[in-house]
């Protein structure tokens, strides 16, 4: 199936993998993030024996058939909800210069995050195969620009005053050529895309927990529906059920 359209350009498909509990979450709470140490090794400690079997069999599909090269994250897999930039000072005005697309390097695989307020600061720059794209915008705080090009790190400007994601996803397509984006972040970035009409597939592991707890994330946050508003259905493609009761299951979203 052709890949729908925006503006009249091609854009890659978007598949959006994710690991959760039986209702939804994807971490412990919203105070915690996987990366920090410790917290994965609780989440994980809840997975049943065949999950992880089940994450190799969903990455070697995708793999078969999308070969993906961009996976997609937000900035909030990595700094908490309340952090902001160390580089956002007062009265800091824009530079043109800094404002130009920055590509130092080019890799078969790209690891992009989106940055608009320039929040992570990057111990983690790419290896042999991957290099890291910070998604940003006109906003985004100069001297965080800066920074990304003394480390050497990539970066699009994609937007005024916070990232575009049609626009992105565009400009992944024409300026990196990608075929298929993987979002593989957590459920700010999963609910905007969705909120935004540009996610293709689902693809779910579930595993036999549960978390519970007002406002912990789940794998589709991000805007609430409107009032009215409806569910975007979605067509289920198929379902791999593991030796221990999680299951692995793939959703198709047509277009709106």
């Amino acid at each position: 199936m052709d890949e729908p359209r925006r503006g009249g350009q091609r854009r890659p498909r978007v598949v959006v993998t994710t690991t959760a509990s039986l209702d939804g979450r994807i971490t412990p709470s919203r105070a915690e993030r996987l990366l920090e140490p410790g917290v994965f090794d609780r989440w994980r400690a809840a997975w049943p024996g065949d999950v992880e079997d089940l994450h190799e069999q969903r990455r070697a599909w995708i793999e078969e058939h999308h070969a993906p090269t961009v996976t997609l994250e937000g900035s909030g897999t990595f700094v908490a909800d309340d952090i902001e930039s160390r580089h956002a000072a007062a009265g800091s005005a824009p530079d043109e210069a800094l404002l130009a697309d920055h590509l130092p390097r080019r890799a078969p695989r790209w690891f992009a995050v989106v940055d608009a307020r320039g929040r992570v600061d990057w111990t983690f720059f790419g290896d042999e195969t991957t290099a890291l794209l910070v998604l940003v915008c006109r906003s985004t705080p100069p001297g965080y620009l800066a920074r990304l090009r003394e480390v050497g790190v990539g970066y699009l400007v994609v937007g005024d005053d916070r990232v575009d994601l049609p626009l992105a996803l565009e400009r992944l397509g024409d300026t990196l050529g990608a075929a298929c984006v993987v979002s593989d972040g957590g459920g700010g970035l999963n609910g905007a895309l969705l909120r935004a009409g540009l996610v293709d597939e689902l693809h779910v592991v579930t595993f036999p927990a549960l978390v519970g707890g007002l406002g912990t994330p789940s794998f589709l946050d991000g805007p609430p529906l409107p009032r009215g508003g409806e569910p975007t259905r979605v067509r289920p493609l198929g379902v791999v059920i593991g030796a221990a009761g999680s299951t692995w299951a793939r959703y198709g979203v047509d277009p709106s």
